[in-house]
């Protein structure tokens, strides 16, 4: 695992669509998921450490913000050929056993992350009611503790999703979202050969 900040995508940027598979069976593109009031795209997979820890807080901030017009929708862009752990099959069981609200897509192609800048999991957008970025960094400050070589302990500091939640209520309460913004941290995506960012 390569421990990888997130590249901070310009904000005002327009949200890229996209058209993807779900754990349902579906296609699930942006407009579909666009909230009344704001959109997070989020950028996860099954077996990261860090999504692991933040993954409970993040269906329940979801929960409560979806009620208010936020939408929300979750894209695992992982090489599954790699990381199989991160195929379909799994993700079905990962949505049901985190109780996620939100839809869960798949992007085989890579292309999907390539157009947001994506470089971690997880990596968190939001965007406003104009699909324009006011958003992008971490969920919150909390991260999990490495025991040893493939083992985290999340019990020590427990997420809350403070940032993301302020930048949504900012957004809510019609005021502006903060500047000062920080960088998710996470693991990198794995990306397929000849996919790796240059930069």
């Amino acid at each position: 695992m390569s421990l990888t900040p997130s590249n901070m995508l310009p904000i005002g940027t327009l949200a890229p669509d996209f058209l993807l598979p779900s754990t349902e069976g579906t296609t699930v593109d942006l407009s579909s998921q666009r909230g009344e009031k704001g959109t997070v795209v989020l950028f996860i997979c099954n077996h990261c450490p860090y999504v692991i820890h933040i993954a409970n807080a993040l269906a329940g901030t979801a929960q409560k913000y979806m009620a208010q017009g936020i939408g929300f929708v979750a894209i695992n862009s992982n090489d599954t050929s790699a990381f199989p752990e991160d195929g379909m099959e799994y993700m079905i069981r990962e949505k049901r056993d985190r109780n996620y609200p939100f839809p869960y897509l798949l992007d085989d192609s890579q292309k999907v992350a390539q157009s947001y800048d994506a470089a971690c999991t997880p990596d968190i957008y939001l965007f406003n009611s104009d699909l324009r970025l006011v958003y992008r960094g971490q969920f919150d400050d909390s991260r999990p503790r490495r025991i040893s070589s493939g083992s985290y302990d999340s019990t020590s500091e427990q997420p809350t999703g403070k940032d993301l939640r302020t930048a949504m209520d900012c957004l809510l309460g019609g005021f502006p979202v903060p500047n000062d913004q920080k960088p998710s941290i996470g693991c990198n995506i794995k990306w397929k050969p000849g996919f790796e960012p240059s930069g």
